[in-house]
């Protein structure tokens, strides 16, 4: 065996992941989305959310461990993500877990969700290693953070209102393309023009901080007057121009800390890394300076069960302990804490 033989579970929003991994190496990975539950609410409710997860988490489990071609006993570890997130669906994924490593007999690892996203990159990339800096952008969440080492983090900068997910999803509500917003806005700007209207870049006095709260009110405002006066442009033109803004500004405050670490090693988490038009911004500029970038496939930027489990792999290898059974989940977690 490669590697320690853990079950990760992840469900700390509106997605139900279960992954099997032996090392780094994923067995298995399945996933249950809510995205049709939500989308006639135009964002996630939690109570449907925790609902959700409670029918789902089950078959996923047992989905996983065949898919694998393991049997339970044969597990070194459970891991499930213990914070932040909804309270209600983090509740619901650490209890399974707490209680299948209690009737298996194994250890249980309580992992930070956004700590997952950093070491996603590691399911993808063998040469990804610190010290890097790293963009994490999902719905709830956007930070930079310095990986100095693993286990050693720095938040040089985050979201002082919305974070780059919950604009997309705002704002894709706004112009009627359903949700979720990232993937539709997406979708929508690929025949726009990301030069057509100019939205603004906030905070350029905070080299690290992000603040999209005013790219709505400014995206509003433009609508409303365009739409009085008779010139408003095609909506594709809209989407592109506010996707570029979004981009623009991750893009620039990542490769600022760049700069400012003098780091090599570029990696992302989050389902906004899923966004096209950000991975050709990345990994242009990225190029152009001679810096790694490593951004996994899409489906390892979103919400899954294997960025989960590959953090609890890291611990046991460095032989750290699971967690006591009468731990808790924290929807405040912070990264590092």
């Amino acid at each position: 065996m490669s590697g320690p033989l853990v079950l990760g579970i992840e469900t700390s929003c509106d997605e139900t992941g279960v992954a099997v991994l032996e090392g780094m190496e994923v067995r298995s990975s399945v996933l249950a989305s809510q995205v049709d539950l939500h989308a006639r609410f135009g964002g996630v409710v939690p109570e449907v959310a925790a609902r959700a997860h409670v029918e789902a988490i089950r078959p996923l489990v047992h989905q996983a461990i065949t898919k694998a071609g393991v049997h339970p006993d044969e597990l070194d570890a459970v891991a499930v993500t213990q914070g932040p997130g909804l309270v209600g669906a983090l509740m619901v994924g650490y209890a399974f877990g707490k209680s299948l490593a209690y009737s298996l007999g194994k250890p249980l690892y309580g992992i930070d969700h956004m700590e997952g996203h950093l070491f996603a990159p590691r399911l993808a990339f063998s040469g990804y290693e610190p010290p890097a800096i790293v963009l994490l952008a999902s719905g709830g969440h956007s930070q930079i953070v310095h990986v100095k080492a693993w286990g050693d983090y720095e938040i040089l900068g985050g979201t002082i209102d919305d974070a780059a997910g919950e604009a997309l999803d705002k704002l894709a509500r706004l112009m009627g393309l359903g949700f979720p917003g990232g993937p539709a806005i997406d979708r929508d700007a690929e025949n726009g023009d990301p030069s057509a209207i100019r939205f603004p870049r906030a905070l350029r006095d905070r080299p690290y901080d992000f603040s999209f709260s005013g790219l709505k009110t400014s995206v509003v405002t433009y609508l409303e007057k365009a739409k009085s006066e008779g010139s408003l442009p095609p909506r594709e033109d809209v989407s592109a121009s506010i996707q570029e803004a979004i981009v623009d500004v991750l893009v620039t405050k990542t490769f600022n800390a760049v700069e400012a670490t003098g780091v090599e090693v570029i990696g992302g988490g989050g389902g906004v890394l899923a966004n096209r038009r950000l991975r050709e911004r990345l990994a242009a500029e990225a190029d152009a300076r001679g810096v790694g970038l490593f951004v996994p496939e899409p489906v390892l930027c979103t919400d899954n069960g294997a960025m989960i489990g590959s953090v609890a792999v890291h611990k046991m290898e460095r032989g750290e302990q699971g967690d006591p059974l009468t731990g808790d989940v924290d929807p405040a977690l912070r990264l590092g804490s």
